[in-house]
């Protein structure tokens, strides 16, 4: 599955951006891809922020963003999104989509097999 995110961009503190993620390439069934979200600061090793699953009854959040994140999923479109609100200076990095042949969400990094190629966000204060 080939991952194309999307909406990164500069905002001021307590402002909203929503990422966009577009899966294509070789998807059998739109209903066997979970999606989900990570981050990555400078400096920082990469972590969880969101998780959804391919029918998109359950999702898993970060407790950093819970509250001011959403994930939703749009599977005639294969596309997962982030909905971020109220964004702080500490939500500033480098965001990535991943996709995992399963059903089921997942908030660990090695459950995913196929990653996008990130999109930068800068929260400024």
């Amino acid at each position: 599955v080939q991952l194309q995110a999307s909406g990164g961009g500069l905002v001021q503190a307590g402002g909203s951006l929503r990422l966009s993620c577009a899966a294509s390439g070789r998807i059998f069934s739109s209903y066997s891809i979970a999606l989900g979200w990570f981050r990555q600061a400078p400096g920082k090793e990469r972590e969880f922020v969101a998780a959804i699953s391919e029918s998109g009854a359950t999702t898993y959040y970060a407790d950093s963003v819970k509250g001011r994140f959403t994930i939703s999923k749009d599977n005639a479109k294969i596309t997962v999104y982030l909905q971020m609100n109220s964004l702080k200076p500490e939500d500033t990095a480098v965001y990535y989509c991943a996709a995992r042949y399963d059903p089921r969400a997942a908030i660990v990094s090695y459950q995913y097999t196929d990653w996008g190629q990130g999109t930068q966000v800068t929260v400024s204060s």
